[in-house]
């Protein structure tokens, strides 16, 4: 539905009609479109975004950003998140639905603590999660046109560069 019409377009009236249920029973379980879109992002951003573990960080990385590239791209989970990260720019609760869900997140921090031990001037979690991820979704975000494969092992390359320096220096 959301791929059809479109964020703004999408309406509880018309989800209850699409499932075959009424109104009360959406509102029963939901309360906004955007806790819909969340909840059913959410299992399927846990499954896409799991990368099991590479032979080395820069193999870790990589297959991270091809997940994460794929899942903002062609995963229908993805595009709803990429709606709901739109939307969470002028609704304030749809921020803090995002923000709590921390779907990406979540995924990153998992590979980033398999990296780390190789990485001693990767920063804090926070920071290296936006360093690893943000150039991924803020392409896609502002150009529509994701990172190619060559444009993400750079990433890796440089993130790793920065994040395997002497410490000292």
């Amino acid at each position: 539905m959301l791929v059809e019409q479109g964020y703004a377009a999408m309406t509880m009236k018309g989800i209850a009609e699409r499932a075959g249920v009424g109104r009360q029973t959406v509102y029963r379980w939901w309360s906004t479109k955007a806790e819909i879109l969340l909840e059913a992002s959410t299992s399927d951003a846990a499954h896409e975004l799991a990368v099991e573990p590479q032979a080395g960080p820069a193999d870790e990385l990589l297959a991270f950003l091809a997940a994460l590239t794929d899942f903002l791209t062609a995963s229908p989970a993805g595009l709803a998140y990429r709606a709901l990260l739109g939307e969470a720019q002028h609704d304030t609760a749809v921020r803090d639905l995002v923000r709590a869900a921390d779907l990406v997140g979540t995924a990153t921090s998992a590979v980033l603590a398999r990296v780390r031990p190789h990485a001693p001037a990767m920063p804090a979690p926070p920071l290296a999660a936006a360093q690893l991820a943000g150039p991924v979704v803020a392409v896609l975000l502002e150009t529509g046109t994701p990172l190619t494969p060559p444009q993400l092992a750079d990433h890796t390359r440089l993130l790793l560069d920065a994040w395997t320096a002497d410490p000292r220096h």
